[in-house]
């Protein structure tokens, strides 16, 4: 078994060869074989460009063949690789890329009207002398084929990807052994998850650790080298990654990129492209059923879905095996800190897909400690966050146990269930918010004494924030709830930013002086 990244890109060509591992719409489409070489080369360009073994390579970057390519180069060449949400603002992004110590950034050129490069020289240029990025030594531009790229004068200088392809022509043997040098224990990736302090942080795996978790996934929905995976969750999530494009490599199966989510757009791939596996939060199944158009297209080819991250409805599992064709839909729990912790298996009664979250996987144990703490043990936990011992020892007790901050119950069949959070995260349409973060930004907004943000249930979305405000007195004017939005929409992602706004005099708390959330969230219910 091919127990590093790299190894598997190779097991990969070898095995599958002339089958297709990427058909992006509108891009080229890319065999196991070819996967391979552009792999090998892009690593020899990293080693080019100066890139050692260990230094953590950023990407902030939509899903195209490039992430997958970028991605599988650094990992190649050695490096460890640090996906970075594209919907965050150039100070988030810039957190990320600075705390990991990142050596070098693929970012988009433009993407969705946002030169992203440029608002990273922005938001730097404050704490910066000059305009340089940190640690960076080597930026290059990603083609995303919305927008041309923008202009850029800082340093170090943005090289475009062909010029950096360009890079690693004849380095093929340099990258082959530097990938026969990665260790199966190397940390392999770094994903970012905010904490309840709002500070984010690094939750670090190795290369056998993200493997693992990819077959888990794939032996549990059955995918094979014959299906064609519609990716629609984004590569810089766990989720797109390592339940997407891990699961693809060490499969076989296609994977179809899709740059940005569409409903109409997501079904006119799944006709074209004979999609049969399509993962996604509930969001994504609700817009496709409720969709005008999708009565016109032929969906037929769908065998599986995979969902999670809010409560799933009975009824919409019904209605997907019903109206959408699923053969099987099944849901599952995990975190950054371990990716798949449980999954439902084909076969699963309908219900209990819909309120369990299955069964454990990727070999964890499970147990619920006595103030009803998830707590998960096994191979696959989080090597450790990111220069954070401190935290990485609160998160892990010194028998191995991880404490996800989640409240649930396991069946007599070793079915979970998640029933609530000790912590005060909510999920929006698939992402994690923690109010924390939302609330410090709130805390230097003029005019705010006080704040509070819970999420509240949304038909669309599963959940969205809503903000509590106490306004300063002795303000020059009264805060509205546009200016409170606005000032978040500036300098947060916009899956952070409280959809709705409510003033009042003063918070309710406990004796100790911590806010009754709880209270807020069921009154706003």
């Amino acid at each position: 078994m091919n127990l590093t990244i790299p190894a598997a890109v190779d097991s990969a060509a070898e095995t599958f060869g002339e089958q297709a591992a990427i058909a992006e719409p509108d891009g080229p489409g890319l065999t196991f074989a070819e996967l391979q070489s552009r792999v090998r080369r892009i690593a020899g360009a990293f080693i080019a460009s100066g890139i050692e073994p260990g230094d953590r390579v950023a990407i902030w970057s939509p899903n195209t063949h490039h992430w997958v390519l970028g991605a599988l180069g650094a990992l190649y060449a050695g490096a460890t690789l640090v996906p970075v949400n594209t919907r965050y603002t150039g100070p988030e992004a810039l957190d990320i890329i600075e705390r990991s110590g990142a050596r070098a950034l693929l970012v988009a050129d433009h993407f969705l009207g946002v030169d992203r490069l440029a608002a990273l020289r922005t938001a730097a240029a404050p704490n910066q002398e000059d305009d340089s990025l940190g640690r960076l030594s080597l930026i290059v531009g990603m083609p995303v084929g919305l927008s041309p790229a923008g202009s850029d004068t800082g340093r170090p200088p943005r090289v475009e990807w062909a010029e950096f392809e360009r890079r690693g022509a004849g380095r093929e043997q340099a990258a082959v052994a530097r990938a026969a040098a990665v260790e199966p224990g190397q940390v392999s990736d770094i994903l970012f998850t905010s904490g309840t302090t709002g500070r984010s942080k690094g939750a670090m795996s190795a290369h056998h650790q993200s493997l693992n978790v990819a077959r888990a996934w794939a032996e549990c929905g059955q995918v094979t080298q014959a299906d064609r995976y519609l990716v629609l969750n984004p590569f810089f999530h766990s989720f797109g990654y390592k339940a997407g494009i891990l699961v693809g490599l060490v499969t076989g199966a296609t994977i179809v990129p899709q740059l940005v989510y569409d409903p109409e757009e997501a079904m006119r791939l799944i006709a074209a492209e004979r999609i049969t596996v399509l993962p996604g939060a509930p969001t994504i199944y609700q817009t496709i059923l409720d969709h005008p158009a999708r009565s016109k297209l032929d969906l037929s080819s769908l065998r599986l879905a995979v969902t999670g991250a809010a409560v799933v409805p009975v009824a919409l599992v019904e209605r997907m095996q019903s109206e959408l064709s699923f053969d099987t839909v099944l849901t599952a729990y995990g975190l950054t800190e371990a990716v798949v912790v449980t999954m439902c298996r084909p076969g699963d009664d309908p219900k209990v897909v819909a309120t369990t979250s299955g069964r454990a996987t990727a070999g964890f144990e499970i147990r619920i400690d006595s103030t009803g703490e998830i707590l998960l043990r096994g191979p696959n936990v989080m090597l450790g966050y990111l220069d954070d011992p401190a935290a990485t020892a609160e998160a892990i007790d010194v028998e191995g146990w991880l404490h996800t901050g989640d409240v649930g119950k396991l069946d007599g069949e070793g079915n979970l269930t998640v029933t609530d959070r000790l912590k005060d995260m909510y999920i929006c349409g698939g992402f994690n918010v923690y109010p924390a973060e939302v609330e410090q930004v709130l805390a230097r907004l003029g005019g705010v004494a006080d704040s509070a943000v819970v999420g509240i249930p949304d038909e669309r979305l599963g959940e969205v924030g809503k903000a509590f405000i106490v306004a300063r007195s002795g303000s020059d004017r009264a805060l509205t709830a546009e200016d409170v939005i606005g000032y978040c929409r500036e300098r947060l992602a916009n899956f952070k930013v409280p959809r709705q706004v409510e003033f009042r005099t003063e918070l309710p708390r406990n004796p100790s002086g911590k806010v009754l959330k709880r209270q807020l969230r069921e009154e706003s219910r």
